[in-house]
């Protein structure tokens, strides 16, 4: 086989420490010599003098959770580096230790074997952990506030069955009230809003219940920790507009799509970045993001058409902008969505629309071009002689004789 990098390397990554393999091939043969540093900067400067010192080209590594960023920040200018995905480079069985797994990793680097995963700029690296943190901080003001409601469900205090958001300003004054000692279920009820679409005495039904100190101390506890929850994400919301102040341009622009807000522009923004030449095609980009079928064939039959594992935090939001697109009344996307929401059902639906997103999205930021529907009757207009085709048929199915003629 062709070696590619005559001096090469393979990092085995660890929480302590790093098996580096040197692979330096002189008169077609190859040597490796491996050695051990510690994860300290210390330790990880004298990695980078050692690979500096061999004059190794390319440098790679095993994507080992968050290990390997300072090891990545270290060697970033002395050598072109390579992160592999763990699951693509897996040694034979049988022969694993840490010597051998840097030594194979070098071994593969050297004829071209491993796939580079992409690794963004730290601009845009910074910029997930800001919108992957607040997504994390949302999630957990959701969880508190299902607890508020199983302590309200144990003190049998029905007030998620009559109000929506039990968190809303009617909801909180009356969580305050029941936390204050209030236990009348008439006083409860006047801090109601009069816009709940339910009536007072269905109000005051639903608040007759058995609270007692328990019940109060646990409703007060968790309505401080979403309160501090609430400030942290509105200082995330803050940092993450001062991050993206220099692509404002483009989530403005990505905005334009239906379905998307400028809360989902900006986590597609933060996971792909502004700078589309990384993908050498949309289909990169999709098969990236994990929202194309995956290659499952056998004996010349297709196995399986579930779609590729991918990025997680890009592939959530763009089917949630995809159930809001389906929603937005005289557009392609909807038209799309009904399409084959008829013959696939609309899970599969939602995934295709949100492959249409992200496929809008790809050209949008590379050509800086702006969102053009192409309307709700595209598919009609496109296939006009098989929509035709199938009215007519529907026609003779129900005992009529049918004769198309096109208008002049």
């Amino acid at each position: 086989m062709k070696v590619l990098h005559r001096r090469c390397a393979g990092l085995d990554v660890h929480k302590d420490e790093v098996v580096a393999c040197v692979r330096v091939v002189k008169r077609s043969k190859a040597t490796h010599e491996v050695r051990r540093f510690a994860t300290t900067t210390r330790g990880l400067l004298e990695l980078a003098e050692w690979v500096q010192a061999s004059e190794c080209t390319h440098v790679a590594m095993e994507a080992t959770g968050v290990y390997w960023k300072p090891v990545w920040h270290v060697l970033e200018g002395h050598a072109e580096l390579v992160l592999a995905n763990a699951a693509h480079i897996r040694n034979v069985p049988g022969r694993k230790s840490d010597v051998n797994d840097a030594v194979w990793i070098a071994d593969l680097l050297a004829h071209g074997l491993i796939r580079s995963s992409m690794v963004p700029p730290t601009q845009i690296q910074e910029m997930r952990d800001l919108t992957r943190t607040r997504k994390q901080l949302t999630r957990e003001v959701v969880q508190h506030t299902q607890r508020i409601q199983k302590v309200l469900e144990d003190a049998n205090v029905k007030l998620s069955s009559v109000v929506s958001d039990v968190l809303g300003a009617s909801g909180r004054r009356i969580l305050q009230a029941i936390i204050g000692g209030e236990t009348a279920p008439e006083k409860l009820a006047d801090l109601g809003d009069g816009r709940l679409r339910c009536s007072r005495t269905q109000l005051i039904e639903a608040l007759r219940g058995r609270v007692t100190d328990h019940h109060r101390f646990m409703l007060r506890q968790h309505l401080r920790m979403i309160d501090e929850l609430e400030r942290s994400i509105s200082e995330f919301d803050r940092r993450i507009e001062v991050a993206l102040a220099p692509f404002r341009d483009d989530i403005e622009r990505l905005t334009t799509i239906p379905g998307v807000s400028t809360t989902a522009a900006q986590v597609i923004l933060a996971e792909i970045g502004a700078d589309m030449s990384r993908f050498p095609t949309v289909g990169h980009l999709l098969s990236w993001a994990g929202l194309c079928p995956r290659l499952d064939e056998s004996a010349g039959k297709r196995r399986s058409t579930r779609v590729r594992k991918g990025a997680p935090w890009l592939k959530t939001v763009l089917v949630q902008c995809a159930w809001a697109a389906a929603r937005s009344k005289e557009t392609y996307l909807r038209a799309q969505f009904l399409r084959l929401k008829a013959r696939r059902g609309p899970k599969k639906a939602a995934v295709a629309v949100a492959a249409s997103i992200l496929v809008a999205a790809y050209h949008m930021l590379r050509d800086k071009a702006e969102y053009r529907d192409l309307g709700p009757d595209y598919f009609v207009r496109r296939d006009s002689a098989r929509v035709a085709e199938r009215l007519a048929k529907r026609i003779r199915e129900l005992g009529y004789e049918v004769q198309m003629q096109k208008a002049a």
